[in-house]
């Protein structure tokens, strides 16, 4: 019947693809093994270039890492810090004799020794000196051979060795002049970028601040012209470093965490440093409320803070109001400002604003409080606290007054208005007066 051949042929049709499906399996099997072995091949050139490409990183930082070496800069701070012991002065002058030995810095050396009165040791000198003549032989050679028998790109790559070399042994002035001829050889942005940050960071090795300057405001507008997302991140760092150095810490606090997930400018500082840097400025210049949100909050930092318990306990006293423990933290900060190169000649400003700031963020809680309650407050005595507040209010620093009979501070909040108005008044007057001045001048 119908049915019987329907159900015949559908079971040859059934047998056919079963039997279809097994000449099939050997076949995609033997596929999938050659794309598994087409994968791992794959995978493994790829983990390859992964390595040469950290390889090569590795290299191109531990170049920026000596050239200049920045921290030998904390080293030579230490030697002229009134706070550190003999020994730590001992160690930070063999530190700055290793590096010294390390990249043959016969130019540094010498500045060293004029420096501090270091006898010069004249035998390795000569050594030095001699290993740098022959070096920098080389690398004229290597530029006139660039020059005579290759192209741009190698006359480039000829000149910036020397430069780097120059650097690395401490020659600034020679090695500011050979920067700025690699510069003019330079077609890249980001090259010249990679030159001019180098300048940088050379005008803070030597704190010439004018070399710095200059170069920070070129890297700007070159960066206006197009760099990429490190070198612009590098640059922010270098530039809070800079404004932190001259105190402008609000712009520091900015630029400082604007790259604290980005951070990639190990030639400056390591990373706990960075963040001890953040926090402490950002105290300075940040309301309660903004601290809150960008440190406290922050999962870097506070990922961080953990290695720095001095610091993280004086974020947490500031934020928390706990005035006791901000205090006894305050003293430990201050030790750790003194022997920073950075920090120690803002040490005592630092400090003081502070103070104000914590005494400031406890009166604006109450219209009056006892000058027992607010000594007991911050873990001091009433006589210390009535000549502190004494001398802020007498400098107008703190909005309050000292009821001295009663042993009452009173708060007498700011009209912003009120001082704007006379702010103008006093600005106008000051105007009036020079106009008048100039007019006399025109007429004679």
């Amino acid at each position: 019947t119908k049915a019987e051949e329907s159900i015949e042929q559908a079971v040859l049709t059934d047998n056919t693809r079963t039997r279809v499906w097994q000449l099939k399996i050997p076949f995609i099997n033997a596929s999938i093994c050659e794309v598994s072995k087409m994968s791992a091949a794959d995978e493994e050139k790829r983990e390859k270039e992964r390595k040469e490409l950290e390889a090569t990183e590795k290299v191109e930082m531990d170049k920026l890492k000596i050239n200049p070496p920045i921290e030998l800069i904390q080293s030579r701070f230490t030697l002229t810090c009134s706070q550190v012991t003999d020994s730590e002065k001992e160690a930070a002058k063999a530190t700055l004799m290793t590096a010294i030995k390390d990249h043959q810095m016969a130019p540094f050396y010498k500045y060293l020794c004029d420096e501090y009165k270091w006898q010069v040791d004249g035998s390795l000198l000569s050594k030095m000196e001699k290993d740098n003549s022959e070096k920098l032989k080389v690398l004229d050679a290597a530029i006139k051979d660039a020059e005579e028998n290759f192209g741009e790109t190698e006359i480039r790559e000829a000149n910036l060795n020397k430069a780097e070399h120059l650097c690395i042994i401490g020659d600034k002035e020679q090695a500011e002049k050979q920067f700025r001829i690699t510069f003019e050889k330079t077609v890249s942005v980001g090259q010249k970028l990679d030159i001019v940050l180098n300048l940088i960071r050379l005008g803070m090795f030597y704190s010439d601040s004018d070399l710095t300057v200059r170069n920070l405001d070129k890297a700007d507008s070159l960066m206006e012209e197009g760099g990429d997302w490190d070198r612009r991140n590098r640059l922010k760092v270098y530039r809070a470093v800079h404004a932190t150095s001259m105190r402008d810490f609000k712009q520091a606090t900015n630029l400082f965490l604007d790259t604290v997930s980005t951070f990639t400018s190990y030639e400056m500082m390591d990373y706990k440093r960075f963040v001890e840097l953040t926090v402490i400025l950002s105290i300075f210049s940040l309301s309660r409320n903004e601290l809150k949100e960008k440190v406290v909050k922050g999962p870097e930092i506070q990922e961080m803070l953990h290695q720095s318990p001095v610091v993280k306990q004086f974020l947490e006293a500031i934020t928390s109001c706990d005035y006791v423990s901000f205090f006894k933290a305050l003293v430990e900060i201050e030790a750790l400002m003194t022997q920073d190169h950075l920090l120690a000649k803002h040490r005592h400003h630092y400090i003081r604003e502070m103070r104000i700031l914590a005494y400031s963020q406890l009166l604006e809680s109450y219209r009056s409080v006892t000058i027992e309650s607010m000594a007991k407050s911050f873990g001091v005595s009433t006589d210390f606290i009535d000549s502190e507040v004494a001398r802020f209010v007498a400098a107008g620093r703190l909005n309050c007054k000292i009821d001295k009979v009663g042993g009452i501070i009173e708060t007498n909040r700011p009209d912003s208005k009120n001082a704007q108005y006379r702010a103008s008044i006093t600005q106008g007057d000051l105007l009036l007066n020079r106009i008048q001045k100039l007019s006399q001048v025109i007429n004679i």
